[in-house]
């Protein structure tokens, strides 16, 4: 795990190796254990490198590297799992290391058999910048689910490319301009939606997906990713050629792939841990690591003090029965309150996803421990475990019986109490209640249900669902957004509801907001972040499988139950989902209140000439008065409003 920053410029001057030293510098979090370069004046390329010294801790591990045959060199940020076996693939045909670093396998694999060719048979997560010095190409590549960022541009002659926007920032030539169109998609999902960047001009690259640039290249122009991996072409075929056995075979399967992802990301020469909720993704990770291993696992958890927001509890319990070697860090309120001022450095675009506060604040403890950890992110998308999957279905199936007015009322109905008053209501029921009614917090759920129960077919209901601003382009000004269609691709006419869920949240809700926000919570205290679950070969075979495998019977993750019923007992992870978050509506009325009212003053807003005043604070009015609870589109205002002082109004 690295940072890498670049310059491809058409009018090679004097002060880019400077600039390549300042963008570099901005990733030192990314790679603390050394920094390097590489020039080429003459040909107005230039590579820099901060490196998280993971495997092959020696100097023979330092980039950016060359290969043997001094045609590539290479500018790398993050892991290929599978090098060992391609290291001897190609030591097979010839090919000798002088290391064991992984990059070095890479590079010989590029001189062996070409990007497109190498990129098919990498198993990891990556993003890389990568010079052919024979051709005169500059190619970009990321991994196929999007684990590792990579951001590029033009600024005047000079092509741009970091794994951070602020890398690309500090070079001389940045002028960025707020592209007003990407704050509304901000605004909708609480993440700005690649391919764009919240600047005009500037893009991510997509997963899956590589781009090149020669001397061809125009100056301005940005060449159209290939793709050479996608959830759409997985799924297609998944379904072309679906897993043909029974349930048993299936977990079989499943156990058996997961232990090698898992194996493989084990790899490291340094210390190695993994996060545990207690929840079935993270616990089922950890099982299989910890039958893996002939020591006792490392395992993290954050626990608060809040009722219904603390996993430590569970985590614990699950770590006894394996054996971990377990911590919780109970955190007041206060200690989570105060990493707020920090979060538009470490998120140097705007990002609302609240759980980014449990996220760093478990990433901070793990990297006091180890170097690397591994994370059940992914398990939620790929296997069925978000509520919408379970029940989107049913909900849609139901509702759609009944005339318009008729479920306008009943929105009507059940947004009427606020979500404090049905959780109140939810309480006393307790155990009296069946277990699929048994939810955490379950007045925002209900909420959100009233909201969906007028949507013009399943497509819209789940684009209500994913929503946080349902029109963003009426508190943007001047923003022409009204949708992004593009990014949520219309059904296949026999695709089930919940299976459109599952597939579009892989495509978006992963890559834009889970990735973004587990990459940057660990890159900012130098932790390696890994994920088993997104082994591409994990999700093409979850792609294949039925989907009464992963949803049905009242549960969602079938299939995953049944392998860590293999390692764990039922009862220990059987809870209602409880995700990964803070109070953040609470701490809004007392707490944090003079800090958003002060950033969301009107004289503020209408100065800044981004958001539409009245809007936003109706919205204020209305979470003060309890009436309803609106903690969610706040907080993308307060992230966005934040991310302004940070970036632009102290520069």
């Amino acid at each position: 795990m690295c940072g890498l920053a670049g310059i491809l410029t058409r009018s090679p001057g004097p002060d880019d190796g400077a600039g390549l030293e300042r963008m570099t510098a901005t990733l030192a979090h990314r790679g603390p254990d050394g920094s390097g370069s590489w020039h080429d004046a003459e040909a107005g390329i230039h590579l820099g490198h901060r490196r998280l010294a993971i495997i092959d801790l020696t100097d023979e591990g330092r980039q950016p590297m060359v290969s043997a045959s001094g045609r590539y060199v290479i500018a790398f940020n993050g892991e290929i799992y599978n090098h060992p076996e391609l290291g001897e693939e190609l030591a097979d045909l010839g090919h000798a290391f002088r290391g064991t670093s992984d990059t070095e396998v890479l590079l010989a694999a590029l001189d062996q058999w070409g990007l497109v060719a190498t990129l098919a048979c990498c198993v990891g997560m990556f993003a890389f910048a990568l010079w052919d010095r024979r051709e005169h190409i500059l190619a970009l590549a990321r991994d196929r689910l999007g684990e590792k960022p990579l951001y590029y541009g033009w600024m005047g002659d000079s092509f741009l490319f970091g794994s951070e926007l602020k890398a690309l920032q500090a070079h001389p030539a940045w002028r960025g301009e707020i592209d007003r169109d990407a704050l509304a998609g901000f605004m909708r999902y609480s993440a700005v939606p690649a391919p764009a960047s919240i600047y005009r001009g500037v893009r991510r690259l997509l997963p899956g997906s590589y781009l090149t640039l020669d001397d061809r290249t125009a100056r301005g122009a940005l060449p159209e990713p290939e793709i050479y991996w996608s959830v759409g072409g997985a799924t297609a075929a998944g379904r072309a050629a679906p897993f043909a056995g029974g349930e048993d075979e299936a977990a079989e399967k499943l156990d058996g792939l997961l232990r090698q992802s898992i194996r493989g990301q084990m790899l490291a020469d340094v210390p190695i841990g993994s996060f545990l909720s207690g929840g079935i993704d993270s616990s089922a990770i950890t099982a299989i690591m910890q039958s893996l291993s002939p020591r006792p696992v490392k395992t993290f958890c954050v626990g608060y003090q809040e009722a219904g927001y603390d996993e430590s509890a569970s985590a614990t319990a699950v770590a006894r029965h394996l054996g971990t070697e377990h911590l919780n860090l109970m955190v007041t309120p206060q200690e989570a309150r105060e990493v707020i001022p920090d979060l538009p450095r470490i998120w140097d675009e705007p990002f609302a996803d609240s759980s980014q506060i449990p996220t760093y604040l478990v990433s901070r403890l793990t990297r006091s421990h180890v170097t690397v950890g591994l994370t059940g992110d992914g398990g939620d998308e790929v296997f069925g475990g978000y509520n919408r999957h379970l029940w989107g279905r049913r909900i849609w199936r139901r509702a759609s019986r009944y005339p318009l007015p008729l479920r306008r009322a009943a929105a009507a109905a059940l947004g009427g109490p606020s979500p404090r008053a049905w959780n109140l209501l939810f309480g006393a029921g307790g155990a009296a209640l069946p277990q699929a009614m048994r939810q955490r917090l379950p007045g925002e759920k209900i909420h959100k249900l009233a909201g969906v129960l007028d949507a013009d077919g399943y497509q819209d209901m789940y684009q209500r669902l994913i929503a946080t601003w349902r029109h963003p382009a009426e508190v943007v000004i001047g923003s022409r957004f009204a949708d992004l269609p593009s990014i949520i691709p219309p059904a296949d006419h026999d695709m089930d509801i919940a299976e459109y869920m599952m597939v579009n949240d892989m495509r978006t809700y992963l890559a834009n907001d889970i990735l973004v926000k587990l990459d940057r919570a660990g890159m900012a205290v130098s932790l390696e972040t890994r994920a088993p679950y997104l082994d591409h070969r994990v999700v093409e075979f979850a792609l294949s499988l039925p989907l009464s495998m992963k949803i049905g019977e009242g549960v969602g993750k079938r299939i995953l139950r049944q392998v860590l019923n293999r390692y764990v007992p039922h009862d220990l992870v059987d809870r209602p989902k409880m995700g990964f978050s803070v109070p953040i509506g609470d701490w809004l009325r007392g707490p944090l209140r003079p800090w958003a009212e002060d950033l969301l003053s009107e004289s503020r807003l209408r100065a800044d000439g981004f958001l539409e005043p009245g809007p936003v604070r109706a919205l204020w009015r209305e979470h003060q008065s309890r009436r309803k609870d609106r903690h969610h589109c706040l907080w993308n205002v307060l992230m966005f409003q934040s991310w302004l002082d940070h970036w632009h109004r102290k520069a």
